[in-house]
């Protein structure tokens, strides 16, 4: 929002949901009713007192001219960001319908929007002096690298017996175990300091009781491990790129130095993983000028989503700096030079069968990859037996959808969308099929978000 006049829609400001109760919770507040006082500044911050049960409005402010995306602050006690309270002051003045004028902030709302710039400029002057300690903290930093990297050698190594006595005494012996072996394992990944081997260890645990022809996804499930002990131990001898791969496969930290590009982005899709310690937060990012797509990844601790949050279908003028890797999309987000805003960019898309092909190629470069980020141009989605796919309109080609993308309500809404016309969709293309995660219909502009 670089002018009050102009205004997202209430799917973008719901896509900034942590969840579907807050989603929904939101959404009763973005009436006129339960608010008073609500204003906002042509800088982009909208703020406004909520009704609440207590005898005291929950004061909040929005600040959605952030760098890093809109930013959030609210008296309420909820430990979810945005809050309920957040959505709907979004919802009220996306709604555009006068209730929330341009106005000369509160002194509560205008502490902390000062509060915020004071903390920007000391974070921009930060760290430019350096310090007499810094040749230390770099050889400290490469002893506790090498040490690491000595954990996560006797790590793998450890992990390659077990998949060798695994292999020696039968698959079957998986199933009779159970899930406590593989846990053990795991755990004892994550004593090597090697997560990402912890991870593969445990979603082995759940194959032997995934049904039919469970044997043959273990085997594979298998091969891809050894291959990535393998490539750790035998790190010295792959090209850098793959190299840095398979570290970030690892789990080990790695930082974005790739050269910054600066472009205006379009915010193709935002959704979130959790498990009982992280909540994982996706943002895929287009570029207009440079035609590349990257992910932005940001994490929050179990029960709380990451702070990062982008409004899909809207594009921002930032630079963003991508992570080492052969085929690695992930990039940082830098500087911003302008809010998300509404715009008419929309990524080329490509046939079901270029898709695939996509994602073929992509395995060169990483062949732990799940799924690559594809856009598919004039496909329209069909029921197929039990399951649906994304069939070509010019061609006699399609796409199934994953098991996970079926039981989602996304696909309702992308069946309405397209009402049996072509639509282009966006989403990740693998060997499970095809995930959508945001559409638009031919003819209009904007986005609908599917996940």
């Amino acid at each position: 929002m670089t002018q009050q006049g102009v205004r997202w829609t209430a799917d973008q400001v719901l896509a900034l949901a942590p969840d579907a109760a807050s989603r929904k919770a939101g959404s009763k507040l973005g009436a006129a009713g339960p608010w008073s006082e609500a204003g906002s500044s042509d800088e982009g911050t909208v703020w406004g007192l909520c009704k609440g049960s207590g005898s005291r409005p929950y004061q909040t402010v929005v600040d959605i001219a952030d760098s890093a995306g809109p930013a959030y602050k609210c008296s309420c006690p909820s430990r979810k960001f945005p809050c309920k309270h957040a959505l709907g002051l979004l919802l009220l003045w996306a709604g555009g319908d006068g209730a929330v004028p341009t106005g000369k902030a509160p002194d509560w709302a205008e502490q902390w929007i000062e509060d915020r710039k004071k903390r920007a400029r000391e974070k921009r002057t930060a760290g430019g002096g350096g310090s007499a300690s810094g040749s230390g903290d770099l050889e400290a930093a490469r002893r506790r690298a090498e040490r690491r990297a000595e954990r996560v050698t006797a790590g793998a190594t450890e992990l390659e017996q077990r998949l060798a006595d695994l292999l020696r005494g039968g698959l079957a012996t998986a199933e009779r175990e159970g899930y406590g072996l593989w846990e053990e394992t795991a755990a004892r990944m994550v004593d090597a300091q090697a997560p990402g081997l912890a991870a593969r260890v445990r979603e082995l645990g759940a194959v032997p009781g995934s049904g039919p022809g469970w044997p043959v996804r273990l085997l594979e499930e298998c091969a891809l491990l050894h291959l990535l002990d393998q490539g750790w131990l035998r790190r010295e001898r792959l090209p850098e790129g793959l190299a840095a791969t398979v570290r970030s496969r690892l789990g080990l930290p790695a930082s974005a130095d790739g050269p910054p590009v600066r472009d205006r982005w379009l915010v193709l899709a935002q959704y979130d993983t959790a498990d009982v310690k992280l909540t994982t937060r996706r943002i895929w990012l287009h570029g207009a000028d440079s035609a590349r797509t990257c992910l932005l990844l940001s994490y929050g601790a179990a029960g709380r989503s990451p702070e990062l949050a982008l409004p899909v279908g809207l594009a921002l003028e930032a630079e963003v700096a991508a992570y080492p890797g052969a085929g690695q999309l992930r990039a940082a987000l830098g500087e911003q030079f302008a809010p998300p805003s509404p715009t008419a960019i929309r990524p080329p898309g490509v046939s079901t069968a270029q898709a695939a092909a996509r994602y073929g190629e992509a395995l060169r470069d990483d062949p732990w990859l799940d799924a690559v980020p594809v856009t598919l141009d004039r496909v329209v989605p069909v029921p197929d037996g039990d399951s649906w796919q994304l069939a070509d309109a010019d061609a006699d080609e399609a796409l199934p959808l994953t098991p996970a993308a079926r039981s989602r309500p996304g696909l309702w809404r992308l069946v309405a969308l397209s009402g049996g016309a072509p639509v282009k969709v966006f989403g990740e293309c693998g060997h499970r099929g095809f995930t959508p995660l945001t559409a638009w219909p031919e003819g209009t502009g904007q986005a609908v978000t599917l996940c």
